[in-house]
């Protein structure tokens, strides 16, 4: 049984311009850093492995490979994005934090299940701070909320468009 999410990795361009993103401005604590210097196949090399801890106990991971080729480039929304839950309240402060330090910020976006704000990290990945809402529980329910019929209409849609060009 998967017990929960340990971590999710990610390449970055450089491991201390991450931190300063993830330690200083977001607020996750660097817990654990790992200097590989050789592969599991052998392969001498020189990647440095972050770890950033969420309050859950998750984290989110970063590699900095130089001698690895890696095409950075900003993220869609719709292609990628790290969403990390917060309160209310911290959501609102986070807002007003981003456009003190002159960071790009959108939102608030409301989605009627959660609100949230976004902005870019230095590697160009969409950062989005989501806050839940009243009744939220309720639209994750998959007993009431119809997301299997959504997603076999969503099927059945592709399907006939498919078939008629």
């Amino acid at each position: 049984m998967i017990k929960g999410l340990h971590h999710n990795a990610y390449r970055c361009r450089d491991s201390e311009e991450t931190r300063r993103f993830y330690e200083d401005f977001l607020g996750l604590p660097l817990v654990h850093t790992l200097h590989i210097e050789e592969t599991k196949t052998g392969r001498q090399t020189s990647v440095l492995h972050t770890f950033f801890q969420l309050d859950d106990g998750s984290c989110l991971a970063f590699f900095e490979a130089p001698d690895r080729p890696f095409d950075f480039k900003d993220q869609h929304d719709f292609d990628l994005h790290i969403a990390l839950e917060v309160e209310p309240a911290t959501l609102e402060a986070m807002l007003a934090k981003a456009k003190s330090e002159g960071r790009e910020v959108r939102g608030i976006s409301d989605h009627r299940f959660i609100r949230s704000i976004y902005f870019r990290d230095p590697n160009g990945y969409v950062i989005e701070l989501t806050a839940k809402v009243p009744g939220h529980e309720s639209a994750m329910d998959p007993a009431s909320n119809h997301a299997r019929e959504i997603l076999d209409k969503w099927q059945a849609r592709k399907a006939t468009s498919t078939k008629a060009a």
